[in-house]
């Protein structure tokens, strides 16, 4: 599709289409929770996004439009015409480029810790020598710097098999793959004033402790989305997914449960 191939997992249930995307420098397991959650009654895709997982490396920048195509090609390819999008971070910015090119393919959107304003300049400079840091170093670096902002302290100290999953999923991306990303991140569009004409409803969540998507920019989403709900995990940093697992699945589920949109 598109000239690469997508690695993805169907979990083909028998209710409406939901999509989870990963953040960066992730890949489609770190959904394995929420997949197994919400199988049950809803069909579940988790795609690895360009350049991570199984999914093709690139060397160009992978921008957030390159990949929103790329998931409406998966749609096409899957024969799902809509569907709940659902990203965390790098897969929140996938999600709301998706319902800028593709609204009429979104039935609801779930944005977690992540944002919908572009990096200011510093911020573009920081991921041009984080990309060029992943070519020259390798994912060892990358991972070292990162793992204290994404996860919480309480995390970090007692969790370690949270710890070691998220470690791995860095190191098992492809430096090239995240040097990609990176500097797609950095291209993309400030989608602020996209909020206001969402016409899904949407979801919310962000970790109380998250420091590079902090409770303040979900607060400001949810302040322009008209159909919006907000919940914010106590406890939990960037990753909140994995860990606030259960807290995050029920309220995936109750929102969905409120659409009403359980057979397709």
């Amino acid at each position: 599709m598109r000239g690469i191939e997508t690695a993805y997992d169907d979990y083909e249930g028998r209710g409406a289409p939901v999509v989870l995307l990963h953040g960066f420098p992730f890949n489609r397991s770190m959904w394995r929770e929420q997949a197994a959650s919400l199988a049950p009654r809803h069909r579940v895709v988790t795609p690895d996004l360009r350049g991570h997982g199984e999914t093709t490396v690139t060397d160009e920048p992978a921008t957030m439009e390159e990949m929103a195509d790329d998931l409406a090609a998966l749609l096409d390819e899957l024969g799902i015409e809509r569907a709940v999008v659902a990203g965390l971070s790098m897969g929140g910015y996938v999600a709301l480029a998706f319902c800028r090119k593709y609204p009429e393919r979104v039935s609801g959107l779930v944005l977690a810790d992540t944002r919908a304003t572009p990096d200011n300049e510093d911020g573009k400079r920081t991921r041009e020598e984080t990309a060029r840091r992943a070519l020259e170093e390798g994912m060892g670096p990358i991972a070292d710097a990162m793992m204290p902002k994404l996860l919480a302290p309480a995390t970090l100290e007692r969790s370690p098999r949270t710890v070691a999953r998220v470690r791995e999923m860095i190191l098992g991306t492809e430096p090239r793959g995240a040097a990609s990303a990176l500097r797609g991140m950095a291209l993309r569009r400030d989608q602020t004033d996209l909020l206001p004409r969402l016409q899904a409803p949407a979801l919310v969540l962000v970790g109380s402790e998250d420091s590079l998507t902090p409770p303040s920019d979900a607060e400001a989403m949810h302040n322009l989305i008209p159909d919006s709900r907000l919940v914010v995990l106590d406890g939990a940093a960037h990753v909140s997914n994995l860990e606030r697992a259960e807290e995050f699945n029920l309220a995936v589920r109750e929102f969905l449960d409120g659409l009403g949109v359980l057979e397709y």
